[in-house]
């Protein structure tokens, strides 16, 4: 199948092609002023690491192809053991795909690389489980392995040579596997199980994106400016419900096949033009869906009423077709939705040489932006209890962002994916703390009534989610709790450093207050006048408000009330209880369709696992 479609044109002249589901939008082709532009671009891009060395890349090359060799020895040597032929031995081959955002060839300095062991219909998932596994760890230049076969796609995470690689598995039905296999072929998938299906579903994504985009160059470069700008903004987490690095590829991919002829500068700013003004929930499609007659399940709203309530769709293109974006909430597109005409904005600054790139990576100053916020702390007892409740907990924090969403007086609850050590003041200096913080805007009250308004139900149910989960996972240990703290702008440095919470001074201008004589000429008024022009104003001229009676101080209990201008939040404090202390059931408000269910098993962090579910 083409990635393009071939226009017809009248008076024997040459088709056209175009990218995508719908014709381009322009075709132009670059001027030597957006050169420049790209070329400052990539400058202004360098000092965040986003480009990786030749020596760092000849590295991972060189530990990729270790790897695909250990993967063929070990093909060859369970082949023998299950008494294959030899001649079959010889052939039956094996090999290590890459995927993410290293396939892409947008991956920075530092980052993991995802990759997929193909073999073939004779080896199983346990011996990639068992002997697999053990003969990596006898391995000198592999550290850090551990195994997680019971993860939604299993995976294998170790350290070779000092990069970071998570390895998944999938048996095809052949008889071997040749080192030209092509992925993207959808009779591949016939007679696999369910998790063959996700472990391949990253891979054919991935190699699916490439070969639709016009110009892979310019791709790239978008991709890894789009990239960072969201990271850098704080709208990079599809596990917190913001998207993933798979979606954004998908939105900077659709950009391309609608200036198909530009150059990454200009692609920068036509994606903040398109997706500012993008009608959700309109799916963003990189081709027209297909029907492999497969009967696997795919994202199709006219058939799937769920898939309805899909908030910002972007559908993967390789069979069977997912929303890479379930996760996104009311509040995250409406965050993202201000982002994209934020960065339009100064990309319009940029390209009118107003500004230069490095104001589009400015990150924002989240701790002044609101005026109430949730603290969210997570604490355990010991390091590494800490790193596999902290897992859980950031895995669930979207569901009481849901329930905080659903509350009639909140407007928007904004997680910032960030989260912060816990300070030694506060804790226990044994204690392993993690913090998150969610700002909240409050709906405006058009009567002067105080609301006392109750959010004990909403957290106190997030928190019986997180325990339910981790009893039934076997995690829960001694010392694992979870703290929902609700403070004030002003409170913040009771948990942060200074340096975060602080307002950026900005340079006041003096202001002098004149007095007009009916010569037309001006003086300036002195202290003192202003002062009795003060209290003439205030006294004559403004009647005076009568007092309001403070609202009656709510009863004492386990939730200490904060006055928050109308409104009344609490502040919760969770601990650890025992299983049997856990709630056998969690009666929340009525559910939105696409909301994330509270029982549903934590999403791991990669996104090639929400393209891969099904």
């Amino acid at each position: 199948l083409l990635p393009f479609i071939y226009i017809v044109t009248l008076g024997g002249q040459q088709p056209r092609k175009h990218y995508g589901i719908t014709s381009s939008i322009s075709l132009a082709f670059p001027r030597e002023i957006d050169h420049i532009y790209t070329q400052k671009l990539t400058e202004a891009m360098k000092p965040f690491g986003v480009f990786e060395g030749e020596d760092e890349l000849n590295h991972r090359l060189a530990v990729l192809g270790k790897l695909n060799s250990f993967v063929k020895e070990w093909i060859a040597e369970i082949s023998e053991s299950k008494n294959l032929p030899l001649s079959a031995v010889a052939n039956v081959g094996g090999k290590i795909f890459t995927f993410g955002s290293y396939r892409l060839g947008v991956h920075t300095k530092g980052a993991d690389i995802d990759a997929l062991c193909v073999a073939p219909r004779h080896i199983e998932r346990t011996d990639f489980f068992s002997s697999f596994f053990e003969k990596l760890k006898q391995h000198d230049e592999i550290k850090d392995l551990r195994a997680v076969e019971d993860a939604f796609v299993p995976v294998i995470k170790f350290k070779f040579d000092g990069i970071e690689i998570d390895l998944l598995f999938a048996r095809l039905a052949l008889q071997s596997i040749p080192d030209n296999l092509d992925l993207r072929g959808d009779s591949l998938l016939r007679n696999l199980d369910i998790r063959c299906i996700r472990s391949l579903n990253g891979c054919r994504v991935t190699d699916e994106i490439l070969y639709l985009v016009p110009n892979k160059e310019n791709f790239r470069l978008t991709l890894r400016a789009i990239k960072l700008w969201a990271k850098r903004r704080g709208i990079y987490s599809n596990m917190l419900g913001f998207l993933g690095g798979v979606s954004w590829a998908m939105l900077v991919a659709r950009t391309c096949q609608l200036y198909p002829n530009a150059v990454a500068a200009t692609l920068v700013h036509k994606f903040f033009l398109v997706f500012s003004k993008w009608e959700w929930p309109n799916p963003v499609l990189l081709k027209q869906p297909e029907d492999s007659n497969l009967n696997l399940p795919v994202w199709d709203p006219r058939v799937n009423p769920s898939d309805r309530y899909h908030l910002m769709p972007i559908i993967t293109p390789a069979y069977p077709q997912q929303n890479s974006t379930y996760n996104v909430s009311t509040s995250t597109r409406t965050i993202m939705s201000e982002e994209f005409k934020n960065g339009l904005t100064v990309t319009d600054e940029i390209l009118q040489g107003k500004a230069d790139w490095s104001k589009l990576f400015e990150p924002p100053n989240f701790f002044q932006k609101y005026k109430h916020y949730i603290v969210l702390t997570a604490s355990a007892s010991t390091e590494e209890n800490h790193l596999e409740w902290i897992g859980l907990v950031e895995s669930k924090i979207r569901v009481l962002v849901g329930n905080l969403e659903r509350n009639e007086y909140i407007t928007l609850a904004h997680v910032n994916p960030q989260s912060f050590p816990g300070s030694k003041e506060n804790h226990n200096e044994n204690e392993f703390v993690s913090m998150w913080f969610i700002g909240i805007s409050f709906k405006k009250l058009d009567n002067s009534d105080c609301v006392n308004i109750d959010l004990t139900y909403d957290i106190q149910s997030f928190t019986d989610t997180v325990y339910r989960q981790a009893s039934n996972i076997n995690m829960l240990k001694d010392g694992m709790t979870i703290e929902a703290t609700h403070v004030k702008k002003k409170q913040l440095h009771h948990y942060l450093p200074p340096e975060l919470v602080q307002r950026k001074k900005k340079v006041k201008k003096k202001v002098c207050v004149y007095s007009v004589s009916k010569k037309a000429k001006l003086y300036p008024i002195s202290l003192l006048g202003r002062f009795f022009l003060f209290i003439y104003f205030f006294f004559f001229s403004v009647p005076i408000a009568t007092p309001v009676a403070k609202p009656p101080a709510p009863p004492a209990g386990n939730t200490i009330p904060t006055v928050v201008g109308r409104s009344v939040i609490p502040r919760i404090t969770s601990s650890s209880p025992s299983p049997t202390e856990l709630p056998s059931s969690v009666n929340g408000a009525p559910k939105r369709p696409h909301s994330p269910s509270q029982e549903d098993p934590p999403k791991r962090h990669k996104d090639t696992e929400v393209l891969s579910s099904l």
